[in-house]
């Protein structure tokens, strides 16, 4: 896999992604809700500070230093990805990084510039975003929020066992997160590099030798 089709994937998928994204934020409420498929795929606008789970850290001091860090990671994403192609690693682990490399990319851009270029999504209310809004956007360069949408309740209305730990009797729902197209790429090219790392880093010279003696037919 060379350099020109990991730039194409990574392209391709920042492409769907910030589509997306944009759809959404201009289009829905945060808090509005559409059915994909039932009731255990949907559509459902939310966004969060860019860290797992939405949680925050550190106010905006502590959004700008992540976004920062998410930056340099990326930055230093390419020379890595770059020395692998050079080195000859796996066609599947280069598409494995690639989408990582992707996803990360795809939720800075939300992370520097989406709260500049929007208009802020407000809660409890149908009003949606625009781009460019006259009065300026939500936030300065740097703290903007990243859009999630894809939200998949496959279990719902559960309760775990009164005799489970912790959390007995509480109610359950899989799968909770809202995701995007960016944590995606990130959640499967980091499983399959779990998956398949036997297949990814199997040492070419370590062959088993074919036996010398032939089977008496």
């Amino acid at each position: 896999m060379n350099g020109k089709k990991i730039v194409a994937l990574v392209a391709l998928i920042i492409f769907i992604d910030q589509a997306l994204k944009f759809y959404i934020k201009l289009n829905y409420f945060i808090g509005e809700e559409h059915a994909i498929i039932g009731t255990w795929a949907r559509l459902h606008f939310v966004e969060n500070e860019g860290m797992a789970w939405g949680l925050k850290w550190g106010g905006n001091i502590g959004k700008i230093a992540l976004t920062l860090f998410r930056l340099v990671a990326v930055i230093w994403g390419v020379f890595l990805i770059k020395g692998f192609i050079e080195k000859k690693y796996h066609n599947g682990f280069l598409f494995c990084a690639a989408l990582i490399f992707a996803g990360a990319l795809g939720n800075l851009i939300d992370s520097i510039f989406y709260g500049v270029i929007f208009e802020a999504s407000v809660p409890y209310t149908t009003m949606v975003a625009q781009l460019f809004p006259l009065g300026g956007g939500y936030a300065p360069l740097l703290q903007g929020k990243v859009v999630d949408m894809f939200y998949f309740p496959i279990i719902q209305n559960a309760h775990f066992p009164s005799w489970f730990p912790i959390w007995g009797g509480e109610e359950f729902e899989f799968f909770r997160p809202v995701f995007n197209v960016a944590d995606a790429a990130i959640s499967t090219g980091v499983i399959s590099l779990f998956v398949f790392q036997g297949t990814f880093f199997k040492d070419p010279e370590d062959t088993t030798p074919e036996s010398p003696y032939k089977p008496i037919l």
